[in-house]
């Protein structure tokens, strides 16, 4: 599986319950958030526009996604701070498995800017991102354990060393049809449908 791949098999809309662990101060927070993700293939124009802005030649993406997100967390009643956003990655290469090389994004999570991150699938086929940002670098991995449940780890440490540790776990509430994908990607999405329909809730088992 390369990470265009994985993307394709990220989209949706999915479900998220996390905690995050601000190490610093010694304290955990609650929260959840709803992520739309939906895969572009190497022509689509968000793909393109985005490989312009950071001055890298279309034609060495895979593609990318499109991901949206809205969300709360516990200390949101104190600073009102907000967990909305979007943003469009593009993925560059660096051979033909495509399995690893540059994740060129619109805006990070850590910080809202344009950025250049490096992505890599691992031994064990998970989505391994690495940001560096000009105060803080994350480090991010996504698994899945099932179909439509999506497991996802992420550090954030500031250069000054105040770090954040946050576990997702992520369940597909609703996928997506992308028309941009083949009709052998569409077959398969409808194959897990009609799996996805056949089988017990698997969010059952996390008691959500």
């Amino acid at each position: 599986m390369n990470a265009l791949e994985f993307f394709q098999k990220s989209a949706g809309t999915w479900r998220s319950q996390r905690t995050t662990h601000h190490l610093a101060f010694r304290r955990a927070e609650k929260g959840g958030s709803e992520i739309y993700v939906d895969p572009l293939n190497a022509d689509d124009p968000k793909v393109i526009e985005i490989c312009q802005m950071h001055e890298v030649e279309p034609t060495t993406a895979i593609g990318g996604a499109y991901v949206k997100w809205d969300g709360t967390m516990a200390w949101d009643k104190e600073d009102d701070e907000n967990h909305s956003g979007e943003t469009v990655f593009a993925l560059v290469p660096d051979d033909s498995t495509g399995r690893k090389g540059k994740l060129l994004r619109e805006r990070g999570y850590a910080e809202i800017m344009p950025v250049i991150g490096r992505y890599e699938i691992d031994d064990e086929e998970a989505l391994v991102l690495i940001t560096d940002y000009p105060s803080m670098s994350s480090y991010e991995r996504f698994w899945f354990p099932a179909p439509n449940v999506r497991m996802r780890a992420s550090t954030v440490k500031q250069f000054g060393g105040f770090s954040t540790a946050t576990f997702c776990t992520e369940e597909r509430i609703d996928a997506v049809n992308n028309a941009n994908t083949s009709k052998s990607d569409s077959q398969e999405s409808s194959n897990q449908e009609s799996s996805k329909q056949e089988q017990p809730a698997i969010a059952s088992i996390f008691g959500w």
